[in-house]
């Protein structure tokens, strides 16, 4: 088994345990996530944690590049299990807290993100990579960074794709709190989180998260049309050369050599600069 989890005193502690493969979101791990999550609701947990086994610094490597579609599907698409287990964190009614001790890249920032609370030790970095890659984010994980971030870091992490520190991280409220080391993040995450998310109601919390849900989203309707247009440029790039040549060089483990070329080039040029696409 991929994750395992320990429930004590009312809070469950999922925990990704496949450390010798980074921890990547695969197929599997997103899957017992998932089931790990329902389950615990189902046990009547007040709260659930999760947590990594961390192998080189590593918390989790995010999406398994090797899963990655080759033939013109879209790898994030609605029904992928990544994509799945983001929302069943978002949409699972008690709070999920992240307690992250190493570097997070990819998905795993999304799957962060996607937690009612995120608690790091100050040694945790928070990367968001598709562009190194060449994988076209999709637009509901896009504005998840900006209602968590705001635009111009969202636009930072993405663009760039580099690490932010726990402290970056804290400044602009992607994390809640950080701790000084491993030993004082699992005291700071007991007193200053758990204990007092037990003494709470966990009735008033679950109408409370929901609103939260419901209200963000109410915040970022946009038209039939707009949502077309993304999937269009979406299209553009997970058919191209790009994407292909990224996921190869990731798997050669060198450099990727991209050269901007979609697979219909009149396409990517009207993208860039009709002004009726835009």
């Amino acid at each position: 088994m991929l994750v395992n989890t320990v429930i004590k005193d009312r809070i469950a502690y999922v925990k990704m345990q496949n450390g010798k493969h980074f921890n990547c979101l695969s197929e599997e791990m997103c899957q017992e996530l998932m089931e790990a999550i329902r389950d615990s609701y189902d046990k009547e947990c007040v709260g659930i944690v999760l947590q990594a086994e961390v192998n080189r610094h590593v918390w989790s490597a995010g999406h398994d590049i090797k899963e990655l579609p080759q033939d013109g599907n879209d790898p994030l698409a609605f029904y992928v299990p990544m994509e799945q287990l983001l929302r069943v964190v978002q949409d699972t009614p008690i709070p999920v807290i992240a307690c992250v001790d190493g570097t997070v890249w990819g998905g795993a920032c999304d799957l962060c993100l996607s937690c009612d609370m995120i608690v790091s030790s100050k040694e945790a970095t928070f990367a968001i990579t598709p562009a190194k890659i060449g994988i076209p984010y999709n637009a509901s994980g896009i504005l998840h960074f900006i209602n968590q971030l705001g635009m111009n870091k969202a636009r930072e992490m993405f663009f760039l794709g580099m690490p932010i520190t726990a402290e970056d991280a804290l400044n602009v409220g992607l994390i809640n709190r950080v701790a000084e080391d491993s030993a004082s993040l699992e005291n700071m995450l007991e007193e200053q989180f758990l204990a007092p998310l037990r003494r709470n109601s966990i009735l008033s919390i679950s109408a409370i998260k929901r609103q939260f849900r419901i209200l963000s989203r109410a915040s970022t309707v946009i038209s039939a049309e707009s949502f077309e247009r993304i999937n269009a440029y979406r299209n553009i790039v997970y058919r191209g050369d790009d994407y292909r040549e990224g996921i190869r060089a990731f798997l050669e483990k060198r450099a990727p050599k991209y050269k901007g070329k979609a697979a219909d080039l009149d396409q990517i040029k009207k993208a860039v600069f009709d002004p009726d696409m835009q």
